[in-house]
């Protein structure tokens, strides 16, 4: 008996802590107010420790949602039209609290408990087959020369600024997100991100992609990556028939150059969230 007693003693500290200590959720009624958070929201892994605090304000409780579920780009646009209006357009302000130091991962799980609780929130998730724009190598086992494999004992500072980029300016200095990088050519858009998986790059592509579709990981690479890609969006005149010349490659082109991929089109399974229920929040 006394050994059992010990073992699990030993065992207890290692079991995760799924719920807050203390938390609130308050309707914002300000207009104009920015919204913070001492928690990246998106995601990413970009985490700076908080000894435990969780620190929101000016949300809209579908952001909240998708923190807790780790929405991705393809599920966020119909997870939108499932919810009620007042979860896309109501404010609300979360501060809460656990002793300790959880990482990220372990701050979404207290807050899906919190909102379970309070809005009582339940969402499953559901595997459908869409079209989708699938990622794959021009030239097998050839990347392009703006994505390199991301080195494990390159440092990861968690002090950056978000706009800071690395020293040769091809790569942001912070981990674990997608990040905008000052263009190279006036008038591009330049994104970039290091330690990513390419399931991650894929997926956050599909937001600034011209193809309308996700896109999906299948280059069959694992591992982690560094990359950065600029290209110009085509813009066209007030005149219908002239079309405004491009000054540097299309996001397609810049794929294939800059990182090696190109997008063909597929049917693939993707995970999609389904909303069971939700209610307004609760009293603290």
């Amino acid at each position: 008996m006394d050994r059992i007693f010990i073992l699990l003693m030993v065992a207890a500290p290692l079991i995760a802590q799924t719920t807050f200590d203390v938390a609130s959720i308050k309707r914002n009624n300000s207009e104009d107010a920015p919204a913070n958070s001492n928690v990246p929201l998106g995601p990413g892994d970009s985490y700076r420790p908080t000894g435990g605090h969780f620190t929101a304000t000016n949300f809209r409780l579908a952001e909240y949602i998708a923190f807790a579920y780790q929405v991705t780009s393809g599920q966020w646009q119909p997870l939108l039209d499932q919810l009620p209006a007042w979860a896309k357009e109501d404010r609300y302000d979360i501060q809460a609290r656990v002793e300790g130091n959880p990482g990220k991962n372990q701050l979404r799980a207290m807050m899906r408990a919190l909102l379970a609780d309070r809005c009582k929130l339940a969402i499953h998730e559901e595997s459908r087959q869409i079209p989708v724009a699938a990622l794959v190598l021009v030239k097998a086992g050839r990347l392009g020369p703006q994505i390199q494999a991301h080195l494990a004992d390159a440092p990861c500072p968690l002090d950056a600024s978000e706009s800071d980029v690395t020293p040769d300016q091809r790569f942001p200095v912070l981990c674990g997100g997608f990040r905008p990088m000052p263009p190279r050519g006036s008038g591009n858009i330049r994104v970039g991100g290091r330690n990513l998986t390419l399931e991650f790059i894929a997926d956050s592509l599909s937001v600034v992609s011209d193809s309308g579709r996700a896109i999906v990981d299948r280059t069959g690479l694992q591992g982690r990556f560094d990359f950065n890609l600029e290209w110009t969006r085509q813009r066209v005149s007030a005149a219908p028939e002239i079309s405004a010349a491009p000054v540097g490659a299309n996001f397609e082109e810049a794929l294939k150059e800059q990182l090696g991929f190109k997008m063909e089109s597929q049917k693939g399974k993707v995970a999609v969230l389904v909303l069971d229920h939700i209610e307004p929040p609760s009293g603290n």
